[in-house]
């Protein structure tokens, strides 16, 4: 008889065993082990909860330079000044991040970008200077003059909030002003988690925002011989190299930023884009912009690190004359169509009649598409996707405005 109890008592241990340890073993190996070197890396407690329902975000953070460097997820979630915090299963931390918690670490970053157009211009293009500060505005016309002070685009009130909230506003709300008082936010460009200089430098990054009809870069660069070389040979360069000791043994093919950010052989790093850009582009009529000289002085050092003086020197003057020839095409278009409003034959607002559209389409598609077709080496994009369809509009236009006047018995 006390055999038998005995008996059952290990045999009713054992199978208590047996059962702990098959059901630990369903249990998911971070609660069951102790944490790895990563998910340490990866402030072990937030990893711990992450990794079973959010995965991906401890894997990028893993891949991080914030990673080997020891930056945990505390020190980038901790609330900035005057930003919403939250308590998050015993941490307080900022569910939001904005470029307030990048600056702490990367002021002087902060600044050059404050003064670009990515900045609040970026922002101003869709909304004008609605929820910007006077001071943020003030900050900004010092550097990207007529770029912030303006009222809200057209669009806004024609198309309606849906399609700017879902559409325009993904790109530019890289300009956007936060609660915290701060603007924008660095994942634009370099993603969450990851931080990756890597991913900034990559063509398809930029190509988020700058592609489409109003502003095709990508499609330029991917025509052109520099977009040639690299979808050929990107797998050679060394795109996570550091950008203080950037050379043309890592990037020797140009990427968007190896151009416009980057200190490649010692060239000065920014992280204001427009620091090299001599003209103002994007406008109907382009303009030098008031630091032109010094602007092309540095965009050309970039250049001659792979060319030579002739060569760029040769690609400027083509480009001026592409800037000029197409000013002169959008003031013949302004010319009709301001014609048309001065005699009272075209009334209404923006947007109302069919000849407005032609008109925003000839400078705002076309003129564009030329301009940076001659400055970024995409030939097809200077003729047939740029001065041709202008010249197909100005016929156009001629043709309406002709029609108008006949409409309203005003002479030609």
């Amino acid at each position: 008889m006390a055999f038998r109890s005995v008996f059952m008592a290990v045999t009713i241990a054992f199978a208590l065993i047996l059962a702990a340890f098959l059901i630990n073993r369903a249990r998911p190996r971070v609660e069951t082990e102790q944490a790895s070197g990563e998910l340490v890396r990866a402030t072990g407690k937030c990893a711990e909860c992450h990794a079973r329902t959010q995965y991906s975000v401890v894997h990028e953070y893993e891949m991080s330079l914030h990673a080997a460097k020891g930056v945990n997820c505390l020190e980038c979630h901790q609330p900035a000044a005057n930003q919403e915090r939250k308590d998050h299963h015993g941490f307080v931390i900022a569910p939001k991040l904005t470029a307030g918690n990048c600056r702490s670490c990367h002021e002087a970053i902060y600044q050059q970008f404050l003064r670009s157009r990515h900045a609040a211009p970026a922002w101003a293009a869709i909304y004008g200077e609605k929820g910007l500060t006077p001071e943020q505005v003030n900050f900004s016309e010092t550097y990207q003059p007529g770029g912030t002070r303006r009222p809200p685009h057209p669009f806004v009130e024609a198309e309606g909030g849906p399609a700017m909230t879902s559409g325009c506003e993904q790109c530019h709300s890289v300009g956007k002003p936060n609660t915290d008082g701060t603007i924008g936010n660095c994942t634009a460009c370099h993603t969450r988690h990851t931080t990756s200089v890597r991913v900034a430098r990559l063509p398809s990054t930029c190509a988020q925002c700058h592609m489409g009809p109003d502003h095709s870069q990508i499609e330029i660069y991917e025509e052109s011989k520099h977009g040639v070389l690299f979808q050929a040979q990107e797998q050679l360069l060394n795109l996570n190299a550091p950008p203080k000791t950037l050379t043309t043994r890592d990037m020797f093919i140009p990427t968007c930023a190896t151009c416009h950010m980057s200190g490649l052989n010692g060239v000065g790093i920014t992280h204001d884009p427009s620091e090299r850009l001599s003209y103002y582009l994007a406008n109907a009529i382009s303009d030098k912009r008031p630091n032109y000289a010094l602007a092309q002085a540095k965009m050309k050092q970039v250049c001659l690190q792979c060319h030579t003086p002739a060569v760029v020197d040769r690609v400027y003057q083509q480009a001026e004359a592409v800037v000029a020839a197409t000013n002169d095409r959008v003031r013949t278009a302004q010319d009709i169509v301001n014609g048309l409003r001065k005699d009272g034959l075209l009334a209404g607002p923006p947007f109302s009649q069919p000849i407005d559209f032609v008109y925003f389409d000839l400078w705002h598609y076309d003129g564009r598409t030329s301009k940076h077709g001659a400055f970024m080496g995409g030939a097809d994009f200077v003729q047939w996707h740029g001065n041709y369809p202008m010249l197909e509009k100005t016929v156009e236009l001629k043709a309406m405005a002709a029609e108008l006047r006949r409409a309203r018995g005003k002479a030609q």
